[in-house]
């Protein structure tokens, strides 16, 4: 069970593909402008949008005028739809990493880690279930500043200026 980057910046990318939803300004958001937004590669932006379209969290629209949109209401995404999304993958398999299998107490050390991380998991699980990307934006808004970092940043200025 490893929370790393990659779940973090999805957070993200969904709060500014929330512009893109219906209930918002309904303008898609490209994913250079996601990646300018969070100081990233589009290259890395759009890796993360990839398993967030499958999870269908998601949803974008090619050629001139596109980009990406939230696929339903921000108070429909949990954090555990997210974190499923991106980083479940990575929870796999941790249990066994760093045991050495030729030695006796190595070899079971798996099983006993096993159980600790799949207990670990489901409490971190359930909790980012309790948790949308309402809230998140919520808290977003409550706690943003205009930062001289930010407001240099064109679409950073629109952004917060939309948050408004």
């Amino acid at each position: 069970m490893i929370v790393n980057n990659r779940f973090a910046v999805a957070i993200q990318v969904l709060a500014l593909a929330r512009c893109g939803h219906g209930s918002f300004c309904g303008c898609p958001v490209t994913s250079e402008q996601m990646a300018e937004f969070v100081n990233t590669n589009p290259v890395v932006i759009r890796r993360i949008l990839g398993p967030l379209r499958v999870a269908g969290l998601v949803t974008s629209q090619p050629g001139p005028g596109g980009g990406w949109r939230l696929s339903r209401p921000p108070a429909e995404i949990s954090l555990q739809d997210v974190y499923l999304a991106v980083d479940a993958d990575r929870a796999e398999g941790s249990a066994e990493s760093g045991t050495a299998a030729g030695w006796a107490a190595g070899g079971c050390l798996g099983g006993v880690l096993g159980s600790c991380y799949q207990a670990a998991q489901a409490t971190l699980e359930a909790k980012l279930a309790q948790v949308t990307m309402a809230d998140v934006i919520q808290a977003f808004e409550l706690h943003r500043t205009e930062s001289a970092a930010c407001g240099s940043i064109p679409y950073a200025k629109e952004q917060i200026a939309l948050l408004k």
